[in-house]
């Protein structure tokens, strides 16, 4: 399928071909200028990660076009990224590099590795070449990604857009890119769908359907506003009216600008009241206000929430207000998602939430200020926000797969990050009276399933089961436990390196840990190695879970979804075991049934 190879199996290091020659000037110890004469698609720019910043000014026609700011190679070549040239008018392109870089000489400046290698070419090469990039998990075709930005389902097609910089696998030179897809599983890249201007990079932000036109742009329009971030964070407008294909920066941004911190924009339209709704995070202040408008271009500041309620440290990010049908009940009410960073449960970041009411202007939380709920156990899931315009009323969320403490420094080079799985969400009500977040894999993930191996029902001690070989152990697992007459048991993955992840349900607890201390690769930050533990909300005792088990990803779910967990894992190669017991002194559990599904990603 034509989206698996661009997205899911071709993502990659990028080398250069159809070498053509570039006049390269070094001015001095710190500047270079290069020029570009030829008509060419791409340059393409030598990478090595642990170099200094440079600062790369694109002129064309001696007008500053661009500014790109990346570690060009000093000493050897990490990989290779394209900055599209876009000169095949033949217009005149230098490039006014300007180095961080200590250097005694001019001669040193000359003998850095990135002026042999610098080029131009017509194509650039992106096979995979990374293990662990997922197969089943959206991540972009090279490069740094973060928060998912942007979405929108129009015309039978799921849009998807990232915080995103194409020139290196770190934190820089943010637009958004953009991903399509008819099934929410297998992505086509379509690269920056928003790019920085004078006010500054492209932050996060959302996307909406206008099928009324109150902004004038034209029925059906799709209409973003995001962060835009430069001396200030400011809030501007872009608008498309190719289905969010191509957008256009609205003439009068920014059309909001807070005398405070202020990121993320959440839009809505609220029916009720014939208006947009806008949350907008007041970061430092842990607040997320409350906008309204009628047309999305000037906007009223209506109420405020936050201080004092649940997790209050670091900063308060990417809200998002839903609507959520009440399981069992005919009602609903409305969830507030903060994500928070640092704070999270287990260190960095992660996503509460807070259940209530709202009225088009106020929201109101129903639980007690020191009340914290957490959308997810694990530390790698952050910047969660829903789809909008999706169908049927669904509330899809993807978040973005890693946590800011060692985000940058995951063992990955060609690219960085990747999102979670799409999540339908609901609200349950547990016995202790209070409402909290049901959030289950989106039904389209089971047409990755291949045949499913199905194993009998066993009273444990400890038993072993071979996870699929042919696909890298890449799967769905599902199992039933009995957990009445046990005081715990064990689950774990483990392949023959002695690498292994133990997940552990404790019913007197009513709880599910995942334990990846020894799950691979873990020595890249102090941070990484973890146990991480979630309230099951069962009170059963008979716990039924799925786990997904990706190249470089385990995310686990109480079958209800009453509990996720989401965490990365690197092992040396794949997990090939899976073994359930309970330890000695534990009882006896039950494993009632037991399915693997391999999953097929590249299978339509």
């Amino acid at each position: 399928m034509k989206s698996i190879v661009k997205v899911l199996i071709a993502c990659s290091a990028l080398s250069a071909s159809a070498a053509a020659p570039l006049e390269i000037q070094h001015l001095g110890t710190n500047n270079s200028l290069v020029r570009i004469d030829t008509v060419a698609t791409y340059l393409l720019i030598p990478i090595q990660e642990n170099a200094p910043l440079a600062q790369i000014r694109v002129l064309r026609d001696g007008l500053l076009a661009d500014v790109v700011n990346a570690p060009l190679a000093t000493g050897k070549v990490d990989y290779f990224v394209p900055y599209a040239l876009q000169n095949s008018d033949g217009s005149r392109v230098l490039l006014d590099i300007r180095s961080d870089n200590s250097r005694s000489n001019v001669r040193e400046q000359s003998d850095a590795v990135w002026s042999r290698e610098l080029t131009v070419s017509d194509s650039f090469d992106t096979a995979n070449t990374e293990k662990f990039r997922p197969a089943f998990h959206h991540t972009p075709l090279y490069g740094w990604m973060n928060d998912p930005n942007g979405m929108f389902f129009k015309d039978g097609v799921w849009h998807l857009c990232y915080q995103w910089n194409p020139y290196w696998s770190k934190w820089q030179n943010l637009s958004w890119g953009h991903s399509t897809s008819k099934d929410l599983m297998h992505w086509d890249h379509h690269g920056p769908v928003l790019t920085p201007d004078a006010l500054g990079m492209v932050f996060s932000g959302s996307s909406v359907v206008d099928k009324d036109n109150t902004a004038g742009f034209g029925k059906d329009a799709v209409i973003a506003m995001f962060t835009s971030a430069d001396a200030s964070q400011t809030q501007s407008l872009a608008y498309s009216t190719d289905g969010g294909y191509t957008f256009t920066h609205f003439a009068g941004n920014p059309v909001l600008a807070y005398p405070r911190e202020s990121r993320d924009p959440n839009m809505f339209w609220d029916e009720a009241q014939g208006r947009w709704v806008l949350m907008l995070a007041s970061a430092l202040d842990h607040e997320m206000l409350v906008f309204t408008s009628p047309h999305l271009k000037t906007w009223t500041l209506e109420s405020s929430f936050g201080k004092g309620f649940g997790a209050q440290d670091g900063v308060w990010e990417c809200p998002d207000l839903l609507e959520l049908p009440v399981q069992g009940t005919d009602t609903t009410k409305w969830v507030l998602i903060c994500n928070i960073n640092p704070g999270g449960p287990f260190g960095g970041s992660a996503v509460q939430y807070f259940v209530g009411d709202f009225d088009g202007k106020t929201f109101v939380c129903d639980d007690a200020p020191e009340v914290t709920k957490w959308l997810d156990y694990g530390k790698d899931n952050y910047a969660a926000v829903s789809f909008s315009n999706a169908p049927d009323n669904r509330k899809v969320l993807i978040g973005w797969m890693s946590n800011w403490q060692y985000a940058n420094e995951v063992p990955t080079m060609q690219y960085r990050s990747a999102n979670t799985l799409p999540r339908d969400v609901s609200l349950f009500r547990h016995s202790d009276g209070s409402l909290y977040v049901a959030s289950v894999p989106s039904p389209e993930v089971e047409a990755l399933r291949g045949k499913p191996i199905k194993h009998g029902s066993a009273t444990l001690g400890s038993r072993t089961y071979a996870l699929p070989a042919e696909n890298g152990g890449i799967c769905e697992i599902v199992l039933t436990l009995d957990m009445r007459n046990a005081t715990k048991a064990d689950i774990t993955l483990s392949n023959r390196a002695g690498e292994k992840v133990v997940m552990t349900l404790d019913p007197k607890a009513d709880s599910f840990a995942m334990d990846r201390t020894a799950s691979g690769i873990t020595d890249f930050s102090e941070h990484f190695p973890a146990v991480t533990v979630a309230p099951a909300y069962n009170g059963t005792g008979i716990y039924t879970v799925r786990l997904f088990i990706d190249r470089s990803s385990i995310e686990a779910f109480a079958a209800d979804g009453h509990f996720s967990m989401t965490n990365l894992v690197f092992p040396e190669s794949p997990y090939t075991d899976l073994n359930v017991s309970t330890p000695a002194g534990s009882g006896k559990a039950r494993l009632e049934n037991l399915t693997v599904y391999p999953l097929l990603p590249s299978v339509d």
